[in-house]
């Protein structure tokens, strides 16, 4: 009855943010949901001073901790924020929105959108740097075909995932691996078996989907033509993301990839489109002043271009680095949940709980695939989920004889593609923010995101792929 209560505060977590977008709707980022996790951290910490009596000091030290192991990421999402204003007033976005339209048809533009991210993000690692950069241009072109953004951002998501889950560039590819003690390579070719499959199936429903929509794109003449009057389009404008994809290729830092992209476009954008540069400044002038004031303005906050289209002006909308706060400050309220739980033992307690089902491997990888999840709620980041996951469960794959290969595809297949779906969890937050759709819009597309547990659990129960060595002797 005693540890019962440690899901309490999870309870109270999911109650109040229920109440939160009931009240708020799609406001409910704004501020409401933060305090939800403030207030469920508070009944958290409540119920682990009775039950474990933690010391505060201890408490506020791993709070501390949490908040700072995610600095790289709010770093990254900041970067993010510039890259979406400085690539889209540069032109950079709008000419691959404008040569996109015409080249990708409309009833094949999901499965296509899919399969171009899947081979980005094969190649550079990422999906967020997938879905900051090629994601936002095809949810441009989506929207301009008339395609609704639930889909379209839900192929964009399935796509990137699918990369940089099969990537060996990957940070979570090589972390799963490594925590596990599995070979990358090793690792990486066992995943194949659930997620090829997985994929395969997902491409099917988009190519299924795009079939049965009854999408004309007649509207795309129009469109292109207000496109091409508001900004300079030409191809030149397609360097900033090959010299960009060539940084990537030559495994350049995140941060410094990023910032450097973000530094080109901005250069860009001074040079060939002085004009909107200056209307952003709220100056009639094009000069130096103008361009430097329009240029940071730009970078750091959210900005809107009259173009005369209501439907372009609500393409062109950027949030800059100030539109990215209220993730900012989201994360950093999650991390705060994560460190109370961890440390109260909340955490642990339900873990002991979870364990008591395991029996044969289907049961093996379902609790694994449950207990990713579960951290990708309560940590609200992917990276502590696989770290957790593999260390709760590494003992006893071994015990029990299963091969280390075994833990590591479950713990991709649980906690990595499963981050993106939690609207808390880093991984949702910024994808989330990045597209401009919430991830209760796109969630019931990530098709890939969420078979990939459910094939996993299968592929176990059948026992395919699945060899089993003497166990350990304690």
């Amino acid at each position: 009855m005693k540890k019962l209560l440690s899901f309490i505060p999870f309870i109270a977590l999911i109650t109040l943010i229920y109440i939160c977008v009931s009240v708020f709707s799609t406001d409910a980022l704004e501020g409401a949901t933060q305090v939800s996790l403030l207030i469920a951290s508070a009944i958290c910490v409540f119920i682990g001073y009775l039950m474990h009596r933690v010391d505060w000091p201890a408490l506020e030290q791993e709070m501390t901790d949490k908040i700072a192991s995610c600095m790289p990421s709010i770093i990254i999402l900041l970067l993010i924020g510039a890259i979406g204003g400085t690539w889209m007033v540069s032109g950079i976005v709008p000419t691959m929105i404008y040569y996109g339209v015409q080249v990708l048809r409309p009833e094949w533009f999901l499965v296509s959108s899919s399969l171009f991210c899947a081979l980005v993000s094969l190649m550079v690692g990422s999906s967020w740097t997938t879905v900051a950069t090629i994601g936002v241009a095809l949810m441009g072109i989506g929207r301009a075909l008339g395609i609704e953004d639930g889909w379209v951002a839900g192929s964009i998501i399935t796509g990137a995932y699918f990369g940089d889950k099969l990537s060996p560039l990957s940070d979570t590819t090589v972390l799963a691996s490594s925590v596990s003690g599995t070979p990358l390579f090793t690792h990486i070719r066992f995943m194949m078996t659930t997620t090829i499959p997985t994929f395969c199936i997902s491409l099917l429903i988009f190519t299924v989907a795009g079939l049965m929509m009854e999408v004309s794109g007649s509207g795309n003449i129009a469109f292109l033509e207000e496109l091409n009057e508001t900004f300079l389009i030409s191809p030149w404008m397609l360097l900033v993301p090959v010299l960009t994809g060539i940084m990537i290729a030559r495994r350049w830092p995140a941060m410094v990839v990023l910032f450097l992209a973000a530094l080109m476009a901005a250069l860009v954008a001074v040079i060939w489109q002085p004009a909107l540069v200056a209307q952003i400044a709220n100056s009639t002038e094009q000069n130096l002043l103008a361009s430097y004031k329009g240029v940071m303005r730009v970078i750091y906050a959210p900005t809107q271009l009259r173009t005369g289209s209501e439907m372009l002006d609500n393409l062109v909308r950027t949030n800059g680095m100030g539109g990215m706060m209220p993730t900012v400050w989201l994360i950093i309220c999650a991390q705060i949940f994560g460190g109370a739980v961890t440390a109260t033992g909340v955490l642990r307690d339900i873990m002991e709980m979870m364990l008591r089902f395991v029996r044969g491997a289907a049961s093996l990888v379902a609790s694994t695939i449950c207990t990713g999840l579960f951290c990708n709620i309560a940590l609200a980041d992917q990276f502590l989920a696989i770290i957790l996951t593999s260390s709760v469960f590494k003992d006893i794959y071994r015990d029990r004889g299963y091969e280390s290969r075994l833990l590591s595809r479950t713990c991709e297949d649980g906690a990595t593609v499963t981050s993106v779906l939690v609207p808390w969890n880093t991984c949702g937050l910024v994808q989330s923010t990045v597209l401009g759709v919430a991830t209760i819009a796109y969630l019931p597309y990530c098709f890939f995101n969420y078979l990939s547990p459910i094939t996993s659990v299968i592929f176990a129960a059948t026992g395919k792929g699945i060899i089993k060595k003497t166990p350990h002797k304690v």
